[in-house]
């Protein structure tokens, strides 16, 4: 069962035309940088398991690492559902972060470090392989047509 097809069944509706112009669209969003976020990355972890080729594989796996590297150390609105007690909760809660954030702060950014050491040592021996793995196929078709 192929999972990259769009199938639209109507009459009078342009199937392709439809499918084309919702690729463009993306297309268009991800090169105006729409879908550069952690979110995004997060789900186009999926399509890291069905991409085909080991290049494709690998470029996007980056983006991805690149896009979600950061742990997300920045605040964010603390709420209540039960309105009963909503108010002393919320102020609790907010105490509790606050006590949180001072002491977990400094392991996040050690956190952060780490992962952004690792992402460049990924790229640098990403890179590295490229071009020694580009050298040899220079070398070996050099070989070749010596051969013949």
């Amino acid at each position: 069962m192929e999972t990259d097809k769009i199938s639209i069944g109507a009459d009078g509706i342009d199937a392709k035309a439809v499918v084309a112009d919702i690729l463009a669209r993306v297309e268009e969003k991800r090169k105006q940088g729409v879908y550069d976020e952690a979110r995004v990355a997060r789900a186009e972890k999926n399509n890291l398991l069905t991409l085909k080729d080991d290049e494709s594989f690998m470029e996007q796996y980056l983006l991805c690492l690149r896009q979600i590297v950061p742990v997300d150390m920045n605040d964010f609105e603390i709420i209540e559902k039960r309105s009963r007690f909503s108010g002393p909760l919320v102020k609790l809660k907010k105490t509790i972060w606050k006590l949180l954030k001072f002491y977990t702060f400094r392991m996040w950014s050690q956190q952060n470090q780490t992962n952004s050491l690792l992402l460049a040592a990924i790229e640098v021996m990403h890179s590295r392989q490229k071009r020694e793995i580009a050298e040899l196929k220079a070398r070996i078709e050099q070989l070749e047509g010596k051969q013949k």
